[in-house]
């Protein structure tokens, strides 16, 4: 039966999967992929020590070769403890941990599961108040002696766990902020359309306005026709000012009836619109006589 693993695949497998970041990728699998590529070299590995790079070497085909200083120095396995007694329940040690080998909850202590602890030290430099400390725990093991096949398996699974939960994590934040962004737009599609009821009011408004305007042209008209026939106002010239506010007052007496007209000749107007079938719409309006004794 043929191996359906990748090259990237079996790297993988060969090490120590602690998520330490000391390679200079973001975690065993980017390495793995790196080396798989020839993008990175197969000495980068400070947990798997010279028994890891032995390991890749077989697998490569290629020579045994020192670690890479640059990526640090192979040394007993260490793993982290909280004095609980400085801890501030900040989270940030939780927000770095590779394989949630952190408990706690926002401004309560955390503990961690030294069980599920890889050594990473990823936690001690987020951590404000330095409560945080890496304690060696294996004597003078180094590399693989102080780190199982079983171990590097629950670390993978762990932090294949912990991916898999920020990715859906990542993808409902995105979803609320996708709804957020729906009903904003549906609420600003919306706001037009109810202005919309509306509508009917203010072209009743716009015809009240334009009979109005009209019958002031009217008005208008028919004073300059009145004016040119010579049948305006006599003796206006060379009048007094007592006359001459008389006069004054009289034009816009005149003007407002006039403007008082229009306005109910639009109002008439509106209401024959509304009830195109009333009867009383011819009933007398005449104004009484006001010179009538």
């Amino acid at each position: 039966m043929t191996d359906s693993k990748t090259l990237a695949d079996r790297i993988e497998d060969l090490l120590p999967q602690t998520q330490c970041t000391k390679c200079g990728y973001d975690g065993c699998r980017p390495y793995a992929d790196a080396i798989a590529a020839g993008d990175a070299n197969y000495n980068q590995c400070p947990p798997g020590g010279a028994e890891g790079i032995a390991r890749l070497a077989k697998l490569l085909g290629k020579p045994v070769i020192p670690l890479n200083p640059v990526n640090g120095t192979e040394h007993p396995r260490a793993v982290a403890f909280i004095d609980e007694s400085l801890c501030i329940g900040c989270t940030l040690c939780m927000q770095a941990c590779p394989v949630d080998a952190i408990v706690g909850a926002p401004k309560q202590m955390h503990t961690i599961v030294e069980s599920l602890c890889t050594g990473c030290d990823l936690c001690v430099p987020p951590c404000p108040v330095d409560c945080i400390a890496m304690v060696p725990v294996t004597d003078e093991r180094t590399g693989w002696d102080a780190w199982s096949q079983e171990q590097a398996d629950a670390a993978r699974e762990r932090h294949d766990r912990r991916l898999a939960r920020q990715r859906r994590e990542r993808e409902a934040a995105e979803a609320r902020a996708a709804a957020r962004r729906a009903a904003s737009a549906s609420s600003a599609k919306a706001a037009p359309a109810a202005a919309q009821p509306g509508a009917p009011a203010d072209d009743a408004e716009a015809k009240k306005r334009a009979i109005i305007a009209a019958a002031l042209e009217r008005a208008r008209k028919k004073k300059e026709e009145l004016s040119e026939q010579g049948a305006g106002p006599k003796n206006t010239e060379g009048v007094s000012a007592a006359v001459q506010a008389q006069i004054d007052a009289a034009e816009a007496r005149r003007k407002r009836l006039a403007e008082q007209q229009a306005q109910r000749d639009a109002e008439a107007a509106g209401s024959d619109h509304d009830a195109p079938n009333n009867d009383d719409r011819n009933s007398p309006s005449t104004a009484p006589d006001k010179n009538r004794s």
